[in-house]
């Protein structure tokens, strides 16, 4: 089996069509010999911040010394990407190779394998095959039922946070997208609550107490901010200043107070985490589509922001960072997102907006999108693809001195960068 191979046999399947469930992952990895059981884990779950976290937290514990399996979801270039070791993503020999071991085992069920649940047994596979010392594994979708949730040796159990998305599938109140996040509380396990929601709140620490974990809260408000430009952030926590973050956005620093949290805890169970290796974590991360710039000429920055919460955390740090200024958006959107609200919010930053339709089965059509624009007030246009739109947005910001940002879904950003290389190179 080759590469093109393994992927094409990982996508064949479509997981909306199966019932969800621990069962069918549960006899894939027992068959694989519980992989998972080899290993250690920060189980991370959460609807906005849980990637930015899972990058930071990795690249702290490598700086530490430690091998480090980091799981992520979705990728944004390349499906490799999902699965990686001290910074390396799985190569296309292993993981073919790997596809090919888990094969004859999914294709013997009676019940198939989902494609996450595929994902995760081969990511689980790879990173006991090399003797992790822990891994950083971010849940895919909720957390109860979540395939990542066949683990029972967490060290530490993180929920980013509670806000609505998804709601079709893990409910439409925030308390009950909690009760799913919480499942992945396991009993006698510390957990980290990162949110601000009173409501999801009660309902992550009311799940610990009945299983006897010891929850903590971040305190947010600790971390200060000594400087903030495109070129990072400096702030000081407790007794640590000028910790340099080298991921954008002002929602960092909210990100960064959760993961200092999370060493905290993890250094009270005898991990060794010096300063030295927080900073030299902080200051090397590299976590692609959160308020990253990819060009400077113009000025063009993408932002994987794809929900009312994460689109809301955009538009304050390009408020922070740009103030009255207004940008040319080049955006696209999910249909069953709030696409009203998310359109209201990117209006408040936005010069001229050039509407796309992202090239995913769930995109709003960008004449529909275009339209909510112009009911805002803003002088919208639709474009028939990606590249059409960056070049038509990117020719009015030299004219008009303004900068660029993309915004709205984030598998837009493998489009936004293949046109801008294109564009780039004629």
């Amino acid at each position: 089996m080759n590469y093109n191979e393994a992927l094409n046999y990982i996508h064949k399947i479509n997981w909306v069509f199966c019932n969800p469930g621990l069962e069918r992952i549960n006899e894939l990895c027992q068959k694989l010999g519980n992989p998972q059981k080899k290993l250690k884990f920060v189980h991370v779950a959460g609807t906005n911040g849980k990637g930015s976290f899972c990058a930071m937290l990795s690249s702290i514990l490598k700086s530490a010394g430690y091998k480090v399996g980091l799981f992520t979801s979705p990728y944004v270039k390349v499906f490799n990407e999902r699965m990686a070791i001290n910074g390396e993503m799985i190569s296309n020999e292993e993981l073919a190779q790997l596809t090919e071991q888990v094969m004859p085992i999914a294709d013997s069920m009676n019940d198939k394998p989902t494609e996450f649940e595929l994902i995760t047994a081969i990511a689980l596979e790879y990173f006991a095959r090399h003797k992790c010392d822990i891994v950083v594994l971010e849940c895919g979708l909720g957390g109860r039922l979540d395939s990542t949730n066949i683990i029972d040796t967490p060290v530490l159990s993180v929920i980013t946070g509670v806000a609505l998305d998804h709601t079709s599938i893990l409910g439409d109140t925030v308390e009950k997208i909690a009760v799913e996040k919480s499942g992945i509380i396991k009993k006698g396990i510390p957990c980290l609550w990162c949110g601000k929601d009173e409501s999801a709140k009660n309902v992550i620490e009311k799940r610990a107490e009945v299983i006897s974990s010891p929850c903590y809260t971040v305190n947010h408000g600790e971390a200060i901010v000594e400087s903030l430009t495109l070129d990072g952030t400096l702030v000081k926590w407790r007794t640590l200043d000028h910790l340099k973050i080298s991921l954008l956005g002002e929602y960092q620093v909210f990100n960064v107070e959760n993961v200092l949290n999370a060493v905290e805890i993890l250094k009270a169970q005898g991990f060794d985490i010096s300063e030295q290796s927080i900073r030299k974590g902080l200051s090397s991360v590299v976590w692609h589509a959160r308020f990253e710039v990819i060009s400077s000429d113009p000025l063009i920055i993408a932002d994987g922001g794809h929900n009312p919460e994460g689109v809301s955390s955009a538009v304050r740090s390009i408020k922070a960072y740009f103030g009255d200024e207004k940008l040319n958006v080049v955006t696209g959107v999910m249909a069953d997102k709030d696409c009203a609200y998310i359109a209201e919010q990117i209006s408040s930053v936005c010069a001229k907006a050039f509407c796309v339709t992202p090239e995913n089965p769930r995109a709003l059509d960008a004449e529909k999108y275009a339209d909510i624009y112009r009911k805002n007030g803003i002088c919208a246009e639709a474009f028939l693809s990606v590249k059409s739109a960056l070049s038509a947005a990117i020719e009015d910001a030299k004219i008009n001195k303004k900068s660029v940002i993309c915004l709205g879904s984030l598998y837009m950003y493998c489009e936004i960068c293949q046109a801008l290389s294109e564009l780039e190179n004629g």
